[in-house]
């Protein structure tokens, strides 16, 4: 329910999602466990006193009740008290505009001098086999033999294909793009920011299918090995190579970042880095390094290691430098940190990958940061 809950504040859930976290949250027990999920988790109560929390709710309430649209979802859905809404959905997702620190004074405006930052969206370049390069941009349609796009994903149809006759493509996710691929197994991959992936048009069947992910990060929804005579899922990295039988991965293995993170939702896999290997359980992430010979294992939460692909930013106490990394990617920019101190603060909460660049620092700078400067497409932490 974790995933329904960030969708929910995110604006991200579908009217089907809806009607299954009311059902549950129609039981007490489950409203306490999801009020403890807001208030430990997404909760930024760290720099504040009772009184301005209490007054920050007062005022974001009286703020929502104007808006008629919410006024009617919340009439409908009694199981949301007053103060977790506002909470939730306004104080962490939007700028926390309403709340003050603790002295009571409000924090000195950003400087803007010429904001040319965008949220990302669905585009990629496509390079078929022969070389010929396709751009798919979000509103227009691609097709192509056994391939077709409508703009936001691409879609491989299966055909029979001998072993010595397989064709690769590449699809390339720019920064400021997010793609989703559909090979011809069935198998869904979903593709981050500056990312790469190499994979065949199609697979022959009942032998291994491989795909390599040359950089970046990718979400993989694997097709079963039983649809396709046994056959294995095998995916490889700069660092190392990852067997599946049919499950649900993360994988983080950006250029400029030195380790490779494999998160596991579902089922098995096998990491090996042609030194070590390790089998990881759903929760378990592992953390590959070419300069290290260990593999070594975590216990993650799931969903913020992959909250990315449902359009969420869910960031649990990470340092502001990791943030801009991620921010950086998506939003197509660079960020410069005036005060280097400020790249060890940590953040905690949940955001739109939808929402403006603004947006995004103003609940940063609301708990993190003194001030920020926007100037074309750099950022600039004060």
């Amino acid at each position: 329910m974790k995933k329904l809950i960030l969708k929910y504040l995110t604006n991200t859930i579908t009217d089907a999602e809806q009607d299954k976290l009311s059902k549950w949250l129609s039981d007490s027990e489950n409203q306490k466990i999801f009020e403890a999920h807001i208030k430990n988790d997404y909760y930024l109560n760290t720099i504040y006193n009772e009184d301005d929390l209490h007054k920050a709710y007062n005022d974001i309430w009286d703020n929502i009740l104007k808006q008629e649209k919410d006024v009617k979802r919340l009439r409908t859905t009694p199981w949301l008290k007053y103060k977790y809404i506002a909470a939730a959905s306004i104080a962490l997702l939007i700028s926390l505009t309403f709340i003050f620190n603790k002295d009571n004074t409000q924090i000195s405006e950003p400087i803007i001098v010429n904001n040319n930052i965008k949220a990302g969206t669905d585009k990629a370049t496509l390079t078929l086999d022969n070389g010929s390069v396709v751009a798919l941009e979000k509103g227009q349609i691609y097709t192509s033999d056994n391939l077709e796009s409508n703009g936001e994903k691409i879609i491989y149809k299966p055909v029979n294909t001998l072993k010595d006759q397989i064709a690769h493509n590449y699809l390339t996710i720019p920064r400021g793009g997010h793609y989703l691929l559909k090979l011809s197994d069935g198998t869904q991959v979903w593709l981050n920011s500056e990312s790469k992936l190499k994979y065949p048009v199609n697979f022959v069947e009942g032998k291994t299918r491989k795909v390599e992910l040359i950089y970046g990060e990718a979400y993989f929804d694997v097709s079963p090995s039983i649809l396709h005579s046994g056959s294995k899922f095998k995916v490889r990295t700069n660092t190392q190579d990852i067997e599946v039988l049919g499950t649900e991965f993360n994988i983080k293995a950006y250029k400029d970042e030195t380790n490779t993170y494999t998160t596991l939702v579902e089922g098995k896999v096998s990491i090996n880095n042609a030194i070590n290997t390790v089998i990881l359980s759903p929760g378990e992430q592992s953390i590959t390094n070419a300069n290290d010979e260990e593999i070594k294992t975590v216990l993650v939460d799931i969903y913020d290691e992959i909250a990315w692909k449902d359009g969420v930013f869910s960031f649990k106490n990470k340092p502001l430098k990791d943030i801009a990394k991620v921010l950086s990617r998506w939003y197509d920019m660079d960020v410069i940190f005036i005060d280097k101190s400020l790249e060890k603060v940590r953040f905690k909460g949940v955001l739109g990958k939808n929402q403006s660049i603004e947006e995004i620092l103003s609940a940063i700078k609301s708990v993190s940061i003194n001030n920020y400067e926007i100037n074309n497409k750099t950022i600039i932490i004060k």
